[in-house]
């Protein structure tokens, strides 16, 4: 499924909707570069999951995690190396757990995801809004 957003606000309201048809288990894997959304719609999901907190990029933290619906796991791998850094971080009990998981610059760890993990690319639009492609995606149509 591709869909279209042309501000920040769009890109929100769609990962409002995105986050509130997720599921204990869920992984996203987030690609595109760098300013193309992916933080963007991470704080809409975040939304979508009742998190009350202010979502930032995890860059430097690698990691943050916060509490709603479901515990949010919100990954940056943008920094890490290789696969196993990522793995020596503890992900699998993330990855695997009760929560619900949003792993940035995804495309460098994803022989490490599970299967049924939903892939969201992000582009930047010729107009300045984003092209957003969801493989995977589980749930049917979105209302957005």
């Amino acid at each position: 499924m591709t869909l279209h957003t042309t501000t920040p606000e769009q890109t929100i309201a769609l990962g409002i909707a995105i986050g509130q048809a997720l599921k204990k288990g869920d992984v996203l894997a987030l690609q595109g570069t760098l300013a193309a959304g992916k933080t963007t719609l991470t704080k809409g999901i975040a939304q979508g999951l009742g998190v009350d907190d202010t979502v930032t990029s995890p860059t430097f933290t690698l990691i943050s995690e916060y509490r709603g619906a479901y515990p949010l796991y919100h990954m940056d791998v943008y920094r890490l190396d290789t696969t196993e850094d990522f793995l020596n971080l503890g992900v699998e009990e993330l990855i695997y757990g009760d929560g619900v998981c949003v792993i940035e610059w995804s495309e460098k760890v994803m022989e490490t995801l599970p299967s049924k993990a939903i892939t969201i690319r992000l582009e930047t639009a010729e107009n300045g809004g984003r092209e957003i492609t969801i493989d995977n995606w589980p749930y049917g149509e979105l209302g957005v």
